[in-house]
Parts: structure tokens; sequence; C-alpha cells
């Protein structure tokens, strides 16, 4: 037996309640983890009416503004899908942009870890650009470049954050993949619609939220009736 295994069985003679509690400590913190991770499986489950609800509602508003404005924006999307399928993954444009919301929340200490799955970074300085350039240049043109570039930026960050959030490790019942992705994705796609309200005066964000919610509503109520008042 050597000296480790000594003064290991000495401590366990000398410190018998320490010992076991220090062997109970990442009992609780695997149990505590599990349990957490159980209840974001539930929350996230609790959110997928929603996804499904705002994305109709999403579609039926967009489905209001101009026919050729639908198709730019379609595709910034297939572009990006084509791009990343067929010719090459930019993974390192997608980590700069982390890092970049990284530096910003480096003192909002909660963020620093959320923020860079949550923010689509370069749709964000869309955003930004396109209100500068607007101010000088109003032309058709202008908006349908902007409008690809809107659905490019959109699906590249959803796509990119989906990828770092499935391959985590130790996702216990794929918890944080089903809550975190459904999460950020009701995220992205209200900060989508905000955006369009103001580009589009027939695409409604008042309409959408309502529609959303009424939809998830019935979801849930259809639910509860099926599996509790028709016993």
């Amino acid at each position: 037996m050597g000296k480790k295994e000594l003064l290991k069985e000495k401590f366990k003679k000398e410190y018998p309640r320490l010992d076991d509690n220090l062997g109970a400590k990442p009992k609780f913190a695997a149990f505590s983890g599990k349990l957490f991770a159980i209840i974001k499986f539930i929350l996230g489950v609790c959110l997928l009416p929603f996804v499904y609800t705002t994305t109709v509602s999403f579609l039926s508003e967009f489905s209001l503004i101009e026919g050729v404005l639908q198709s730019y924006f379609w595709y910034g999307i297939s572009s990006f899908l084509v791009i990343y399928l067929f010719i090459w993954e930019p993974t390192v444009i997608y980590t700069k942009g982390q890092r970049i919301l990284e530096i910003i929340f480096t003192f909002v200490r909660p963020l620093v870890r959320v923020a860079p799955f949550l923010l689509p970074i370069y749709f964000i300085i869309l955003m930004s650009a396109y209100g500068l350039v607007y101010i000088f240049n109003q032309s058709a043109e202008m908006r349908d470049l902007f409008v690809f570039l809107f659905g490019f930026s959109m699906v590249f960050h959803l796509v990119f954050s989906a990828k770092s959030l499935r391959t985590k490790q130790e996702d216990f019942l794929k918890a944080n993949y089903i809550f975190g992705f459904s999460f950020l994705y009701l995220v992205n796609l209200m900060l989508l619609a905000f955006l369009f309200s103001f580009i589009f005066a027939k695409f409604s964000f008042v309409n959408f939220c309502n529609l959303s919610y009424q939809s998830a509503s019935n979801i849930f109520t259809s639910v509860f009736s099926q599996l509790f008042m028709n016993k």
C-alpha cells in the first residue's frame, strides 16, 4: 500500500463523518443537476407550442407584404443553407461574433454566457446599419439588399446556436437543447418581427403577438381539457 493510500485510510479513521459529507456533496450535486435538467426539459416542452404559434403568426403577417420582398428574404435564408451545407461552414465568423458579445457583456456576469447564444450580433449590426443607410438612401434596391441580409444573418445565427447547444456534453434528457433553442428561437423571431413592423407598413407586431398568444393559449386549453376534463 502506497503513502497516499495510508494517509487516506488514516483520514477516514480520524474524520469519518467529514469524509462521508465530502462524499455526499458530489451525489447531491449530481441529483440537483438532474432535477434542474428535468425542470428545464418540462419548460422546454411547454415552450414548443409557442414555437409553433409564433412561427405561424410570423408567416401570416409576413405574407401580407410585397411578394418581391418576401422572395428576397427567402433567398437570404436559402443562400446561407446552400453555403453551409455544400460549400463552407463559416464557424470562424460565428465564433468572432460570440467573442464580440462576450466583450460587450464582460461586466454583466449572468449575460456573458447567455448573450452569445441568445443575441444575433450580425443581425443587430445590420439593423443598425439599415437605420443609418435609410436616412440617406431609401431606394427599393437598398431595402431589397437588407431584407436579403436579414434572412441570411438570422438563419446563420439560429443554425450555429442550435449546433452549439446540440454538441454540449452531459445534456440530460436533451434539456439544454430543447429549452435553450426554443427560448432563443422565440426571442430571435420576436426581434425579427419587431424590425419588420418598422420596415413594412403591412406587418403588425401587435397582431403578431396577439395571434401567437391566442393560438398558444388555445393549444394549452385543448391539452388541459383532454387530460383532465374528459375523465
